[in-house]
């Protein structure tokens, strides 16, 4: 398998609900109101379309979505973007289509004006990996905020600076 197999598409169907959910569970790393959230954030595209300010992008491999991003601008702002969701499917990890679902959403968030991606994540040693990740895709730490999903498990919010490019 390779990252040439991977076809990414931004329109969301409604089976995509149910395949995000499967993703979001098959890491292991999320609660039960996460995996609910994860899955809420679909359906409330599907009923208010681009007004929800949800957007997606799903990497497929043979026609079975295989990882997704979700992000869309943060309201108030003029340029700011939340990515709040990007994850595979456990088999799918390692293979480099984090990273290029990753470079599509920037180059989408860009399109849409924006100039700086926001990315948030758990300060517990489960997700060193995914800050390894942020770190390898050029987001650099711009805030920890202590004990916020519970004691100990901190807040990390990763910044990356998004350029045009001419």
């Amino acid at each position: 398998m390779t990252k040439s197999d991977i076809r990414l598409r931004e329109v969301v169907f409604a089976q995509d609900a149910q395949q995000v959910e499967a993703i979001v569970r098959s890491t292991g790393f999320f609660s039960a109101d996460e995996i609910a959230i994860a899955r809420e954030l679909v359906e409330e595209r599907l009923d208010k379309g681009a007004a929800s300010g949800y957007h997606f992008l799903f990497a497929l491999r043979a026609d079975k979505v295989v990882g997704y991003t979700c992000f869309g601008p943060i309201p108030a702002t003029q340029s700011s973007f939340d990515l709040y969701w990007i994850a595979l499917r456990d088999e799918e990890r390692g293979q480099g289509t984090g990273r290029l679902l990753n470079g599509k959403t920037e180059e989408i968030v860009l399109r849409m004006g924006g100039r700086r991606l926001y990315a948030e994540t758990s300060g517990r040693s489960q997700y060193e990996s995914t800050r390894a990740f942020y770190r390898r895709c050029g987001y650099t730490e711009a805030a920890v905020l202590e004990d916020f999903y519970a004691p100990g498990d901190a807040k990390i919010i990763y910044e990356k600076k998004l350029a045009a490019v001419d």
